[in-house]
This record gives structure tokens, sequence and C-alpha cells, in this order.
């Protein structure tokens, strides 16, 4: 018989017989540290099948990947770095093109898989995905080329409890197995592909917990590196957590920086006089140096973080006694998680701010302004902590989706009916937006007669001159 690989009439034969016989490569797609610790909690936790390759791809979604850290080069990777044999870089593959910007035309989809195969040494293997945010690029491009590959999705944030914010080809989306996600708010289930049928699974918080330990574990280089013993031995301090949100614009910088002062000042209010902040990777320098002004004048002691480490190793390594921010995901990895006092800020501002209405942040921002307390309210902050209403916070969750999402989600109106008929008041109403209510024909909007009025020029005026008289009035 002729040897299998170079026999023409053997390779053809191996090729059509089932996939059994064919190598199988998984391929993990990544483009955070925290997803890449959520990927390695989920194989420790045996989530994946066996696979004679694993492979973990890289993507630097910074707005100038060449001036931003990669996810491989960040402290701790290293200790993540054995569950994988191969580390990739999405950006070398698609270079010169920014991975959140570049998506493969259709008619090119086999020849990107066919230079995909061989670029990363694939052959014919079967390839199965693992991905995060399938409904934005880059992660909707790998799953695209790879053209009928199955997938599993994976969440590691507060977006998967929210609907999908793009309209998912079914072609992808019907190939989607799965969501794997943190267990943020213990309960409450995802909504994120549940329009294909998609059952979320939970990464069990022990192992993930155990995962982070590692990357808080002992050195890994010097301190000068800035690795994670270079962080700060402190017991107690207050911890503020920056988001760089006006790089979404959804703040001014000077809103943001101002959020930040706001954060401390509330920190201090509360009476802690050791604080440490940790910015945004890619926030500008110049915030951190205001902040020390701030600190000066307020008689606090401040620590600004420059190397970019993981806020769930410095909830390990310094163990804060408040954790202060709007509504990053870590909120919630400090509450649930770690069981440590936890604040809001800015998350009212949020909610009015956000455009357009389906606005992927929604969810995320409604979570944080309803589970947690705010800043301000000493008695909350400090008091016993409230478990939550796990039913009205999934029909909150789910009547907001809805709002967002009517197209995908056309089943939930009924409920999303009967929720705002019945609970909607003061307090709720900020989770919705009443010209968003009218459009949808849904309870709080402008009864159907009175649509008119907003159109209507003069009584735009009027109300114009009203809000002024009222403004003077406060003044």
């Amino acid at each position: 018989m002729g040897d299998p690989v170079r026999d023409p009439h053997a390779a053809a034969l191996a090729a059509a017989r089932p996939d059994a016989r064919r190598r199988t490569t998984q391929i993990f797609f990544a483009s955070t540290l925290y997803g890449v610790a959520t990927l390695a909690a989920a194989l420790d936790a045996d989530r994946f099948g066996p696979a004679d390759r694993r492979v973990l791809l890289i993507a630097n979604n910074a707005a100038t990947p060449e001036t931003t850290p990669s996810v491989d080069t960040m402290p701790g990777f290293e200790r993540l770095r054995s569950r994988f044999d191969d580390v990739l870089s999405w950006n070398a593959a698609i270079s010169p093109f920014h991975p959140g910007a570049w998506s493969p035309r259709g008619d090119d989809l086999p020849l990107w898989q066919r230079y995909l195969r061989l670029a990363w040494d694939l052959g014919d293997d079967n390839v199965e995905l693992a991905v995060e945010s399938i409904q934005v690029h880059p992660a909707l491009a790998l799953a695209q080329i790879f053209t009928g590959a199955p997938v599993d999705v994976y969440a590691d944030g507060l977006m998967s409890y929210g609907p999908t914010r793009n309209k998912i080809d079914p072609l992808v989306g019907t190939r989607v197995r799965r969501l794997l996600h943190l267990d943020l708010v213990p309960g409450l289930k995802p909504m994120l592909l549940t329009e294909f049928g998609v059952e979320p699974e939970v990464v069990p918080t022990d192992i993930f917990l155990k995962v982070l330990g590692e990357l808080a574990a002992g050195p890994e280089s010097t301190a000068e590196s800035g690795a994670p013993d270079a962080l700060p031995q402190v017991e107690g301090p207050a911890l503020l957590l920056g988001q760089y949100l006006s790089a979404l614009n959804i703040l001014t910088a000077e809103e943001e920086e101002d959020l930040h002062a706001r954060m401390l000042r509330g920190a201090a209010a509360l009476g802690h006089t050791r604080v440490v902040f940790k910015p945004h990777p890619t926030a500008p320098a110049r915030w951190s140096r205001q902040l020390e002004q701030e600190a000066e004048r307020l008689g606090v002691e401040l620590t600004v973080l420059e190397s970019p480490v993981l806020a769930e190793v410095l909830y390990q390594r310094m163990r804060p006694a408040l954790v202060v921010g709007c509504f990053s995901t870590a909120l919630l990895t400090a509450s649930a998680f770690y069981d440590l006092p936890v604040a809001r800020i800015g998350t009212e501002t949020l909610l009015e701010r956000l455009k357009p209405y389906e606005n992927s942040n929604r969810i995320p921002v409604t979570l944080v302004d309803a589970l947690l307390p705010d800043l301000g309210d000493r008695a909350a902050v400090t008091g016993d902590r409230r478990e939550p209403d796990l039913a009205a916070l999934s029909a909150l969750v789910r009547a907001v989706g809805f709002a967002m999402q009517p197209k995908i989600y056309p089943s939930l109106r009924p409920a999303t009916e009967r929720y705002l008929a019945a609970h909607l008041n003061d307090r709720t109403f900020r989770y919705f937006k009443k010209r968003r209510l009218t459009a949808l024909a849904l309870p709080g909007g402008i009864p159907v007669q009175l649509a008119f009025i907003p159109r209507n020029a003069a009584v735009r005026k009027v109300a114009r001159r009203a809000r002024s008289i009222k403004r003077a009035a406060l003044g």
C-alpha cells in the first residue's frame, strides 16, 4: 500500500472518512487577562472536552495596539500559559488591519481559512472555538472564517446578563453550543444568546478564585518589572477603580476626572485615610497627577498603581477595606467572590447618558446601580449587606433587555408590560427612557393621543423656559 500521507487516493479517502480520524484543535480567543483567567478556570474544571492541541489566540483591541501592552506581556500571564500548547497573535495574523474594525468579506472566507490553517499549522484538523463577545469583531470574524466549527462563548463580565447587542447571522448563532460565565450575580440567568436556545453554564467560583490566586502568588520577576509583588503590601486601604469612560464617549475627560475626585472625596468622607487608585491601563497619566493634588488637599495618603494588574489580584494582596467604582465588573467580583465592602458612584449619570438606548453597557450599569450602595449613602455602605430580591432583579433585567432589543426578544413583551405596569416608579424609571417606552408602546410612555407634544415647537419652548426658571430658582 502507498504511504497514506503521500498517496493522493489515500488522502482523498481519508478526507471523506468520519472526522474521528482527524486531530482536534481547540482555539481559545481572548483579549484580556481576566478572560484568559476565565478560560484557565474552565479548563481546570474540565468544562472542555479532550483535544490534541490547545491554542490561545490573543487579540489586542486597544485603539493603538502598537503602544498598548498585549495580554501575554502582562504580569501573571506566564502562570496561566501552561494550560495551552501555543500562544498566537490575531493582530499579527491580520496585520495591518485593526482587530476591532476589520471583518472578512464573505467571498474571501475560504481564502482566509486556508491562510490561517497554513499559518497556524492546523492542517485539516477539526477546529473548535471558544470566544468572547461573539456578536462583534474580532470574535465574530474568527467564527465566520472557520465556517462549521462548533463554538463555545465565554463571558468575562456583566454584559452576559444582558441581551445580544446585535442580531447574529444564524449561520454563526446556531453553532453556539453553550455560554460559559462566572456567577457574578448568584442565581441570575444570563440573557445573552438565549434567542438561539443557548444554555448558560457556570464556571465554578472556587476554581476561578484558585486561578486568580496563581496570579497573586509569589514573585515572577523583580519589582522593577511591575509584577504583582511590586504592589503595595498594605492592609485595609480603600481601592478606587478607574474605567476610562471618556474613551467610550460616555463622559468627557473633565467629567471623568471629576468622577475620580468624587470617589476620593467619598472615601475620605467615610474615614479612609489611605487610598489606592487603579487607573485604566490606557487612561492619561495626567488624571493620576490631578488626583494626587486632590489627595494632598484632603490629607489622604494616595497610591497610584502603574502596573496593569487585575483588580482581583489587588483584592487578594491588599484586602481593601472598601472598593469604589462606577460600573466595573470588578465591583461584583469584590462583593460576590471576596465578600468585600463595595460602593458605586456615577451610575445615575451613566444611565441618563448611555446612547443609544441599546448600548451594551446599559445592563452592567443597571445591575451595579440596582445591587450596590451609593458611595454617598454612609448607612448603606457601612451597614449589613442586603440580599437582593432575585425574582425582582431578573424581571428588571429582562424588561430592560426587551426595551434594548425588542426585535431579537419579541417573546419578552408580555412580561415587560406586566413589569412596567406594576413596578415603574421614581426609583425604577431611571432604567428606562420615556421616549423608548413610547416608541415601543409600553407602559410609562406618552399616550398615543399626546404623542404629538414632543414634536410641537411651542410646547418645547414653554418647557425649556420652565426648566430655566427652575434652575435659576435652585441656583
